[in-house]
């Protein structure tokens, strides 16, 4: 088991279903497309997912989070897999769609960059990926220690990188770029709203 799935699986193992709430929109595509999420954690979007697409496919490095999000109501159709993002085990062209929710932003600049290729690789050529990542706008931007430029340690040694727009198309490359956007909205902590914020990019690799 390597650092980072250590790193995840004692934190599902202390804290359950980390992520709740509604997922985020999720775009128009084929029913039958070949939809790919990566860092299902435990099902939050994958629920949406299934609901919409028949054919679905979920991989997280942690086996403690396959095992939640397995479990997660709406989820039993799925094809599940504990995989390590930077090499997945799928052929070149295998998907439609790749759905990365706060997942890239949890490695350093190398993993992010492999993720970014191998995201690439498994896309079908007019295939989309989707991404989701914080923002530098961010309230927790800066927070803990920094391991890397725009990249901080919080906790138990798991890092977010907070991204800026430039840099996620510039990630993604040699995919389109078909938008990348700052969504921001606000949360009310102690009193106070705070900024949250986060880049969210749609690419498409070319025929």
């Amino acid at each position: 088991m390597t650092f980072y799935s250590s790193a995840w699986d004692e934190d599902y193992r202390r804290r359950g279903n980390l992520w709740g709430g509604a997922p985020a929109p999720l775009p128009d595509l084929p029913a039958g497309a070949a939809v790919l999420e990566i860092g299902c954690g435990n099902g939050k979007t994958l629920g949406a997912l299934v609901r919409r697409f028949s054919r679905v496919t979920a991989v997280d490095i942690s086996p403690r989070a396959v095992t939640l999000a397995r479990r997660h109501p709406g989820t039993a159709a799925a094809y599940f897999a504990v995989a390590d993002a930077r090499r997945l085990p799928f052929s070149r062209g295998a998907f439609d769609a790749v759905f990365l929710v706060h997942v890239a932003g949890h490695l350093p600049l190398s993993g992010r960059k492999a993720v970014a290729s191998e995201v690439c690789r498994v896309l079908r050529p007019g295939g989309a990926a989707f991404f989701r990542g914080f923002s530098v706008e961010d309230m927790r931007s800066g927070k803990g220690a920094e391991t890397e430029p725009q990249t901080f340690r919080r906790g138990e040694g798991i890092v977010t990188h907070y991204f800026t727009e430039a840099e996620t198309a510039e990630l993604f490359a040699p995919l389109v770029p078909v938008s990348v956007r700052t969504h921001r909205w606000q949360m009310r902590v102690r009193g106070r709203d705070l900024p949250r914020a986060e880049v969210e990019g749609v690419f498409r690799r070319e025929e």
